[in-house]
């Protein structure tokens, strides 16, 4: 690993088209994709990745989908239930990952989940 990395928490959301394990997995999949572009990022920087899913997500785990991707296998994956909220985002998924990284983190929010931060969403494209 360079010296010059250091240890960063990335953030993302995105949203679900219907509680579906292939709508779950294309969700999830896109995200993970906008985030390892936006970063640069390789499975070995990555040390851990939560995700929370609202109360109508159920259809599969979205660490299940992220376990599956190839330099992965040494990631922490982890899943949880958003803490729900009236009035929340439908159908959403977020992210918490720990990476390391040589500049500051892009984050992304995706889909319906860039009103959730339009701070973030308007400068990470």
């Amino acid at each position: 690993m360079s010296s010059t990395r250091q240890l960063y928490a990335l953030r993302g959301a995105t949203t679900a088209t219907a509680n579906s394990r292939e709508a779950i997995s294309a969700a999830v999949s896109e995200l993970l994709d906008d985030l390892v572009t936006r970063n640069g990022l390789e499975g070995p920087q990555i040390l851990s990745l939560t995700f929370s899913v609202t109360t109508d997500l159920d259809a599969c785990f979205p660490a299940a989908i992220a376990r599956h991707r190839p330099g992965w296998d040494g990631v922490a994956l982890l899943d949880c239930q958003q803490m729900a909220v009236a009035g929340d985002l439908e159908r959403c998924i977020r992210l918490l990952a720990h990476a390391w990284l040589e500049q500051p983190p892009r984050h992304s929010y995706l889909r319906e989940a860039a009103k959730l931060r339009p701070d973030l969403a308007a400068t990470a494209s």
